[in-house]
């Protein structure tokens, strides 16, 4: 069956988050439903990354299998058709070798956060970003604060105590913070992040901009690995996905092979991922 990648942008205020679930709207039923009024098939897409509730998306990838050959870019138009009027679009649709998986091909995730901090309330952009009413958040020592936490560490601290991820343990691989205008912005990547990571890091580094921490205390918060030890959690409204890495095709297929010939051809997880790091960042 024909497989396709689907670049997908969502405004994640309708939605109780990617994954499918019966307590209300998703971007995966939407992109299923698409799927169905255009093809007639019912399909499960699989995700590059499980955004919460109210988790934005600037690049999204997702993959499906259908049953006829259609070319991609009569995919990407007849799925932005049927989405609407909900807020998901796709950016751009293309065929992929058999074993390209959005989920387990990944190699690297990005997510951008925004804060405006401004004493006026937000209008256009409420739910969009994190309004801080807050005298002006110094970004220069959130962004040398940043710095403690790029690297390989256990961020047991920053992790949600209901998050399915085996192993607290990840490598950062970026995180930087600068401010345009009214606005500070703070971008991560990671090959995958632990459930509300980002959020809680950029909650963290919120009380050293407002020079209530400074960056021992966010070394010492890194170094306890204890979720008490966590500042205050950023809301979902300023959180972006923006963007997901994949190795080339070619580098792919031989992972994939390896991978299966360590198991002995089974199917089961990833040659790169333990199938529980997709979270939400």
């Amino acid at each position: 069956m024909p497989r396709y990648k689907l670049t997908v942008e969502y405004d994640g205020r309708p939605f109780v988050g990617w994954q499918r679930q019966d307590n209300g709207p998703t971007v995966q039923g939407v992109l299923e439903r698409a799927i169905k009024a255009f093809s007639g098939e019912t399909v499960t897409i699989g995700g590059a990354g499980r955004t919460d509730s109210g988790v934005h998306a600037l690049g999204q990838v997702a993959h499906v299998d259908l049953e006829r050959d259609w070319p991609a870019e009569t995919v990407m138009n007849a799925l932005n058709f049927h989405c609407q009027p909900d807020p998901v679009a796709i950016l751009a649709a293309e065929r992929m070798h058999e074993g390209f998986d959005s989920r387990f091909s990944a190699i690297r995730r990005h997510y951008r956060y925004r804060i405006v901090n401004r004493l006026p309330p937000l209008t256009h952009e409420k739910g969009l970003a994190w309004h801080v009413k807050k005298d002006r958040l110094d970004a220069a020592a959130m962004n040398e604060a940043a710095k403690v936490l790029v690297g390989h560490h256990d961020f047991t601290t920053f992790r949600h105590t209901r998050c399915q991820a085996k192993s607290p343990v990840k490598t950062l691989e970026r995180f930087v913070v600068w401010r345009e205008g009214e606005v500070i912005l703070a971008e991560c990547s990671s090959r995958s992040f632990l459930h509300n990571q980002v959020r809680s890091m950029v909650g963290t580094l919120k009380l050293v901009g407002e020079g209530r921490w400074d960056v021992e205390d966010v070394r010492a918060a890194l170094a306890a690995r204890d979720r008490k030890a966590c500042g205050p959690v950023a809301p979902a409204d300023g959180l972006y996905l923006t963007q997901v890495d994949y190795r080339p095709a070619e580098d792919d297929l031989a992972a994939l092979a390896a991978y299966g010939a360590l198991r002995g051809g089974a199917q089961a997880g990833s040659p790169s991922e333990d199938p529980e790091d997709d979270a939400s960042g």
